[in-house]
């Protein structure tokens, strides 16, 4: 690993670096909590400071030093004092001598761990501070004994005292790139930063011990922490530090604590003396949290909690977990999750004998989407001979935690006790999820199919038309998936988790063709129904999921996106290891950033969705399919390709309903590498096959991507009745009047403005665009624009080029057939005197720098100017602000 690299405390850094050089001339004291950063960054703030300016000392206190006069400043002082002066005099000497030092420089004593100071060292800072020329900056540690003078500086308002806190989620996912040189993925960083508590010191013991265990790997260019926590002998040092020696009744409430938190106040205090609470709490070892009515128990941070679980003794920590079961269970199980902890501690306890106790807590666990300790619950459920409803619970289970192997023998080995119709319908239903989606067997459908005809009982047999509904819609037998989904919900004795499956499919069938307020009615009947459905069927969940987001992204609809990727599924999903729901997400989440033209984060999180499904063949392609467009989107074709031929190899064919986006995404790739001609074709022939398959809301989009490249004129489609094919710009206006809300009429809108080659309508809906947030097609018309003005001298060309600037200030790295038009071909050494001359620089200077004649410079400006369109200098920066690759940032 290399060098931690200083991330984040950018307005800490200013604000320190204002100290020193503001007007005011007050210093600065970071305090914290070890660990926090506080010397990483009055380091790097001292080495900002020129040394020129400033006279610059810099000092670490330590407890050697404290004990000896002067010790602290030993760095400073020079080593013998002048004999015969008293405490007083010493303390001029001293100031004296740094004046002379600074020879008329501003004096900047920065003091790292000023708390550790001695009484002379101390007196002589707070001195220092008062000199007019002087500025002291430093770090103090929280709960330590300050010395007097040191506190007087911020009373006396000599210095200001900032609490520097931890780092946010963002600086921390930051600070893990950084050191391990490579994107770390969201599930992880989150789960580090929580463990880490945005402690810096902590997180770099985190990873190293993790590192050095083998339990961060690298997928796909992402680490991935497997969650499993190996606590090095530094780690542990230091958190026994902090813990310190404990009596045998805070060592209790600590203990209790960490395997039950959070405990409610009143539970804790029936198992230990409040007293011994108090302490725990006085000394930083617990807090109390109020939750609603009820004050919580928590550790005061989480790493105490895993320090004390690894140290105590086996026998100690299953007495504790049967003492917090049979507290609860006295108390009784009032709160929702009560009976899934009581479930844990009984079996950690080895106490665990009701197999309805563990059969119960791993539906609950697996409600609430955390994959890992469901699986736990319902094995143990098994073992403990929860019999067929164990064996069914676990092989759903397993299915969603990427075991689907496992899950069919688990349901063959209790295929004996299927003794009616209900059982029947159930052990079907997941035996044949299981062989579909995780085995990617698409003969199971006409199983599926053929065994429903053997139940008698309607709503068996509704239940398993849900599932074969479902079915054909991911294999695109569309007109079957509609009718057996509406004979579900057209039956009253379906029930409710059968009736909202079969409404997904219709939901996302509707949202494919573009009915988009069809299927937002229908998503919305299923959420308000999840009450009733979530215990029998957790998982329809991602068939919501999937139906709602082809609507969204089908419809542009980015601020939708962002309210489902952020809701309550996405937390508990990403807590609980259900790979299937975060992986998902990440897919949306990198489709918004993309038309964003937040070129980085695409990249970064469709790479973060290859990492989590790379065990999975559900979305993987999908996945793959979204990095492929995220690439092409960055100019990078080479990357692009590889990702479209990863989607290709992970793609299961039982996924055949997502084929539009993986198609749309290889037409990208062909554009990316420069095959324009064949990206169109392609394009031509997904229209064809989407208008085929009824599929407008896809159809659209891909029309659009026609328009992208220039080809709004070209015929696609069959030959009408006057021997004649639709243009893609007549086929979208069709389209607009059929498919559901306000993009429809904008891309046409696009592609007609193109055809009438109307520069002042194309910049018209630039602004449309950037209004819905969709940076990229809005960039995209402003170019096109742009083009067309440019080769028409237009004197609203300075205009036009501004407002492409702008949209592409809001971008990351991006470059697009539509925006490489406006490219001309310059020559290196062109592209050079341009720069230079964009950036004020003279002529002579120009020639100077480039070792050429000024002669030569200007030749080489009126070429430039020339291919550009300009009149001269006075428009030449706007012109290269508004080309991807030439304005710093945009680089293609």
């Amino acid at each position: 690993m290399s060098r931690w690299d200083f991330v984040g405390r950018t307005d800490e850094l200013n604000r320190l670096l204002s100290a020193v050089g503001g007007p005011e001339g007050r210093g600065l004291l970071f305090s914290g909590s070890a660990g926090v950063g506080k010397s990483r960054l009055l380091r790097e703030g001292v080495a900002t400071l020129p040394t020129d300016r400033y006279a610059i000392w810099s000092v670490s206190a330590s407890a050697t030093t404290a004990a000896l006069p002067f010790g602290g400043l030993v760095q400073v002082l020079p080593g013998e004092q002048p004999p015969g002066l008293s405490p007083a005099g010493v303390l001029r000497w001293a100031v004296d001598v740094l004046q002379e030092e600074a020879a008329g420089r501003p004096i900047v004593l920065a003091i790292d761990d000023a708390h550790l100071l001695d009484p002379p060292s101390a007196a002589l800072v707070h001195l220092i501070a008062r000199a007019e020329n002087a500025t002291v900056i430093g770090t103090l540690r929280n709960g330590e004994q300050i010395p007097l003078p040191i506190r007087a500086l911020w009373t006396d308002d000599l210095v200001e005292l900032v609490e520097l806190g931890p780092l946010g989620p963002a600086d921390t996912t930051g600070l893990l790139a950084a050191i391990l040189d490579a994107p770390v993925d969201a599930g992880s960083a989150e789960r580090l930063f929580r463990l880490s508590a945005g402690n810096p010191l902590l997180l770099r013991e985190l990873v190293l011990a993790a590192v050095g265990g083998g339990e961060l790997t690298r997928t796909y260019g992402i680490w991935q922490w497997t969650g499993r926590l190996e606590l090095a002998p530094s780690l542990t040092d230091l958190i026994d530090v902090r813990i310190g020696q404990l009596t045998p009744g805070v060592r209790s409430v600590v203990e209790l604590v960490a395997f039950g938190e959070p405990l409610g106040l009143q539970l804790l205090e029936q198992a230990v003396d409040p007293a011994d609470v108090e302490t725990a709490e006085e000394r930083g070892l617990i807090s109390l949290v109020r939750d609603d009515r009820r004050l919580d128990v928590r550790l005061a941070h989480p790493l105490y909690g895993e320090v004390m679980r690894r140290q105590c003794p086996v026998s100690r920590t299953r007495r504790l977990q049967a003492t917090l079961a049979e507290l609860l269970e006295q108390v009784g199980k009032r709160r929702r999750d009560d009976l899934l902890r009581v479930a844990v501690w009984r079996l950690d306890s080895g106490t665990a004998q009701d197999p309805a106790l563990l059969l119960d807590a791993a539906a609950q666990a697996f409600g609430r989407y955390d994959v890992p300790l469901a699986t736990r619950l319902a094995r143990a459920a098994l073992e403990a001979d929860g019999g067929f409803d164990a064996a069914e619970l676990l092989a759903t289970i397993l299915m969603f935690g990427d075991r689907p192997d496992e899950a069919i023998r688990v349901l063959d080995a209790v295929a004996g006790e299927i003794r009616s119709d209900g059982r029947r319908s159930r052990w079907l239903t997941v035996r044949g999820m299981v062989s579909y989606w995780g085995l990617s067997h698409e003969s199971t459908v006409e199983e599926i199919a053929a065994r429903a005809e053997e139940l008698t009982d309607p709503t068996d047999r509704a239940r398993m038309r849900a599932f074969e509904a479902i079915m054909r819609l991911h294999r695109m037998d569309t007109p079957a998936a509609l009718r057996l989904a509406q004979a579900v919900l057209d039956r009253p004795a379906s029930s409710v988790a059968a009736r909202e499956l079969a409404r997904c499919t219709i939901a996302h069938l509707h949202a494919a063709q573009g009915r988009y307020r069809r299927s937002t009615t229908a998503i919305a009947r299923v959420q308000a129904e999840a009450a009733r459905w979530r215990g029998d069927m957790p998982y329809l969940q991602l068939a919501m999921e999937l139906a709602r987001g082809t609507r969204l992204t089908l419809s542009g609809d980015l601020a939708g996106i962002d309210a489902i990727v952020a809701d309550e599924f996405a937390d508990l999903a990403g807590a609980g290891d259900f790979r299937l729901g975060t992986g998902y997400l990440a897919i949306l989440r990198a489709y918004a950033a993309r038309l964003r033209g937040q070129s980085d984060e695409a990249l970064k999180t469709s790479l973060d969705a290859c990492a989590v499904l790379a065990t999975s063949r559900v979305y993987a392609g999908l996945a793959h399919a979204e990095r492929a467009q995220a690439a092409a989107l960055r100019g990078d074709p080479a990357h692009a390709a590889e990702a479209m031929a990863e989607a290709d190899r992970t793609h299961s064919p039982g996924m055949a309903v997502l084929y539009p986006w993986l198609e749309q995404a290889r037409s990208a790739v062909y554009a990316a590498g420069g095959d324009l001609a064949g990206a169109t074709k392609h394009l031509c022939a997904l229209a064809d096959r989407l208008r085929e398959d009824g599929l407008a809301g896809h159809e659209v989009l891909v029309l659009f991507d026609l328009v992208r490249l220039d080809q709004a004129a070209a015929p696609v489609g069959p030959t009408c009745t006057d021997g004649g094919r639709r243009t893609v710009a007549q086929r979208l206006a069709d389209l607009s009047e059929r498919v559901d809300g306000a993009l429809p009429p904008l891309l046409a809108r696009y592609a007609r403005a193109a055809v009438e080659d109307s520069p002042a309508e194309l910049l018209a809906v630039a602004d449309d665009f950037a209004a819905r947030d969709l940076v990229v097609f809005a960039a995209e018309a402003a170019a096109l624009a742009l083009h067309r003005l440019g080769r028409r001298r237009a004197a609203s060309t300075a205009a036009a080029r501004d407002r492409l600037a702008a949209l592409l200030g809001r971008c990351d790295q991006i470059s697009t057939p539509a925006l490489r038009l406006l490219q001309p071909a310059l020559t290196d050494r062109e592209w050079e005197v341009a720069r230079l001359a964009a950036d004020g620089a003279t002529s002579p200077a120009i020639a100077d720098r480039l070792y050429l004649s000024t002669r030569t410079v200007e030749n080489h400006l009126q070429r430039v100017y020339s291919k550009l369109g300009v009149a001269g200098r006075t428009e030449l920066r706007a012109a290269l602000r508004s080309m991807p690759g030439h304005d710093g940032g945009n680089s293609g």
